[in-house]
């Protein structure tokens, strides 16, 4: 789950940075990046490996 995260993360760090835009300062492509690489850590840790939506 982490890894789709960090891959939209970096998608939208793509964007951001082709257009050269930022969302009040705070979301720039550097941001966003640096969140994708968070999920990407937390995915290679296995955090969130064993989550389900459906309980049985």
């Amino acid at each position: 789950m982490f890894a789709a995260i960090a891959a939209l993360f970096f998608a939208l760090a793509l964007i951001f940075e082709l257009a050269g835009l930022a969302v009040g300062g705070v979301l720039t492509g550097t941001t966003l990046g640096t969140a994708g690489l968070l999920c990407v850590a937390l995915h290679l840790m296995g955090v969130g490996a064993g989550w389900s939506l459906l309980k049985k």
